[in-house]
């Protein structure tokens, strides 16, 4: 191994190692070790970490679960360098950094998800991603490890496959018992997660977090930076290809560029024979193509469409869906969630990954029997329609579920519809003079517009006072700080998915009483961070 690295100082590292195991005997004060490998070592290069474990340290089993890795990083604090490679997007080790950076996300959203009753759909649109990233360890095994193998680093094959498969199964065994709720029962009706096995699931949660956080330091921290010190851009190369036949974890990862393939490739190889594959494949899906359209003709790109009442364009049907001023989603009659119009009045937030799910996942198992009742009614045609309605001091939302059918009276599906009501209750009189609500609002006064979702609109504006940067601190109201400045819920969003919640009409329930302190609480950013973006947002903002 030592062979493929530059300028290895072997005193330095016996140095190193001597410190480090005494510091674990508890020999050493954690200061006194520090003070130590400041004053011998001065500075560690990870793959200088990695040479001690393969050189130095004795294989035990099972160690590289056991290794602290949050312990190491905090003994080598100042000695080890710990910079994250620039490296092209496409590089295969770009690749599994982007994949945990992913992976990081979700499980910031699992640690907020535990603290709420359990829907199953939110759940698997957050297992869905954390189960593909097996594809970021089968590539390790498969890729990374056999190439670090003929360096001569054994280690990561030796010790952190067994934490790959650990913490793969964990995944599983946890996606395994969310997935058993999808499974029929025995009288054929979908059953649900049992007060019981959700119970189970949650209790998992804490450990898969830690487990794969962990997993994902260790690699960050030695194995990647090692491997850019023992593997050539021309074994990369090579790495990029078999990657791709593998696959990725919720990234996009162009090819190898075919071009170059070929001028590498030498007359006769497989990559003429891809090429002419390719050649005849794409001739034959154009033939099919041709064929199908002769005897369906499809419309054209742009053309007409037949509706009920009229013709549109495709695009035109999507733009009248995106701006109609309620919020709907179509279940069809298999109860499997089929549309949702993406109209900026959003009433509550959605995820593409509820299309294609049975709707009784979108809700929390204490409500589903609600669910199942609608269904029931709808189909048997016993109802047409469920009405609901939320009814807060400063909002008010209207759902009315609507039974579909078609011609013949069969049942189609159900229509779900909301629609944020507050403005609407608040109309009084007549209006019926043309009025512009801009020309009759300007910007500085628009109390008697309706308040946009997540804006502090229950603010006067002739009370809002001028942002000091440096005044802001852990009481500072959250909508002071709005009212202050319409960009800045778009800047929060960049900061945390957490706020995303200021884009929804419950926002103005949270408005009035959310502090900075709050808005650090809830996002998961420590407060210090927190204010020093504030400020420092407020700070441009007014330069």
């Amino acid at each position: 191994m030592r062979e493929f690295l530059p300028n290895i100082d072997t005193e330095k590292l016996k140095r190193a190692f001597q410190i480090k195991e005494a510091y674990d005997r508890g020999e050493l004060t954690l200061a006194q070790a520090q003070a130590q490998l400041q004053l011998q070592v001065k500075s560690l290069q990870p793959y200088e970490v990695a040479l001690i474990e393969q050189e130095l340290k004795p294989e035990v089993e099972d160690e590289c679960r056991k290794e602290d890795i949050q312990a190491m990083i905090t003994l080598f604090d100042g000695v080890l360098v710990r910079e994250r490679p620039d490296l092209p997007p496409e590089h295969p080790l770009s690749c599994y950094y982007r994949e945990n950076d992913k992976i990081r996300e979700i499980l910031g959203q699992i640690q907020e998800l535990v603290q709420y009753p359990a829907i199953k759909n939110q759940w698997l649109a957050l297992y869905e991603p954390l189960s593909a990233w097996r594809k970021h360890l089968q590539r390790k095994q498969n890729q990374l490890y056999p190439l670090l193998e003929r360096k001569g680093f054994t280690r990561p094959t030796t010790t952190m496959w067994t934490l790959d498969d650990f913490v793969r199964q964990e995944i599983d065994s946890a996606y395994k018992l969310l997935l058993s709720a999808e499974e029929t029962s025995v009288d054929g009706n979908m059953s649900l997660l049992t007060a019981a096995n959700e119970e189970k699931f949650i209790s998992l949660q804490a450990d898969i977090v830690a487990d794969v956080l962990d997993l994902m330091q260790k690699e960050e921290t030695v194995l990647y930076p090692t491997s850019l010190a023992l593997i050539t851009p021309e074994e990369f190369e090579l790495m990029r290809r078999g990657d791709q036949e593998i696959g990725f974890a919720n990234i996009t990862v162009n090819p190898p560029d075919a071009a170059a393939e070929t001028t590498t490739a030498t007359p006769g190889t497989a990559a003429g024979t891809n090429a002419g594959t390719a050649a005849d494949i794409s001739n034959f899906a154009a033939d099919l193509a041709a064929l199908v359209g002769k005897y369906y003709p499809q419309p054209q790109a742009g053309g007409e469409l037949e509706v009920s009442n009229g013709k549109m364009t495709l695009e035109q049907i999507n733009l009248l869906f995106r701006h109609m001023p309620v919020d709907f989603c179509y279940v069809d009659e298999n109860e499997i969630v089929k549309f949702y119009n993406d109209t900026p009045k959003r009433v509550f937030p959605r995820s593409l990954n509820v299309i294609g799910r049975n709707v009784k996942n979108c809700h929390p198992r204490k409500s589903v029997h609600i669910v199942e009742e609608i269904i029931t009614k709808f189909r048997s045609g016993e109802q047409e329609q469920a009405e609901f309605w939320i009814n807060k001091p400063d909002v008010f939302i209207y759902i009315l579920y609507t039974a579909v059918r078609d011609k013949t009276g069969k049942f189609r599906g159900i229509l779900e519809m909301m629609q944020d009501c507050t403005h609407i209750r608040s109309l009084q009189g007549s209006r019926t003079l043309l009025t512009w609500e801009k020309e009759a609002a300007p910007a500085n006064n628009e109390a008697s517009a309706a308040p946009s979702v997540g804006q502090a609109a229950a603010v006067p504006p002739e009370k809002v006072q001028k942002i000091v940067p440096e005044e802001i601190n852990a009481e500072t109201m959250l909508k002071d700080l709005l009212a202050a400045d319409k960009n800045l819920k778009s800047y929060l969003f960049t900061l945390s998915f957490k706020f995303r919640a200021l884009d929804t009409p419950l926002a103005r329930i949270m408005l009035p009483k959310a502090k900075v302190s709050d808005m650090s609480e809830r996002s998961g950013i420590p407060l210090n961070e927190l204010l020093a973006k504030l400020r420092a947002y407020f700070a441009d903002r007014q330069k």
